[in-house]
């Protein structure tokens, strides 16, 4: 009996996996395929064209936003670039409206002067600690990449003929490079 139904399951199993292949035969039969048609070779390259096409405007999208991303990280950082001497410079503008206070009820001209010094001194650090540096003209021969000449002036001494004679205005360098120039009188 043990045997029997063994038999008798497996035509079962036999007819089911019999009838799952004829319904998807039908199945198959009745789904219409659809013909693969073969591009010609105009055809293919208008697709390559157009797929070039796409890819340049893409590129060129990103580049004008990488454009125009850096132009706006330059404006804002022009903006901002003088602020770190501006925040450094505070503590003096400080100590000059302190010095203002200080000359109302002074009548002493030496305290005066000496709080004006110490304001100077101050001022003086903090701009060289940010790299300016005066230019050194007096006694020193004249040269156009750092002196402009106001005058000439006959030279007190044959030493002085084509040497800076006076400077009537300081000139500064920022990182080694001259943002004023010296007005100086030159010895001829």
């Amino acid at each position: 009996m043990f045997n029997k139904k063994k038999k008798e399951e497996e035509p079962i199993i036999e007819n089911n996996q019999a009838e799952q292949e004829i319904e998807n035969a039908q199945n198959e039969e009745n789904v219409p395929t659809e013909p693969t048609v073969e591009l010609s070779a105009e055809e293919k390259l208008q697709q390559e064209n157009a797929a070039l096409n796409d890819k340049y405007l893409r590129l060129f999208a990103e580049f004008d936003n990488y454009k125009r991303r850096t132009q706006k990280e330059r404006i804002e950082l022009l903006q901002t670039a003088g602020k770190d001497v501006v925040v450094s410079l505070l503590p003096v503008l400080d100590d000059f409206e302190r010095a203002l206070k200080a000359t109302e009820n002074t009548t002493e001209v030496s305290a005066i002067r000496d709080g004006i010094m110490l304001v100077q001194n101050k001022l003086k650090s903090i701009l060289s600690q940010k790299g300016l540096k005066e230019l050194e003209s007096i006694n020193t021969v004249f040269d156009t990449d750092i002196h402009e000449a106001i005058t000439n002036i006959p030279a007190p001494s044959d030493d002085l003929k084509g040497k800076v004679v006076d400077e009537l205005e300081k000139g500064y360098t920022l990182n080694d490079k001259v943002i004023r120039f010296a007005k100086v009188v030159v010895g001829s």
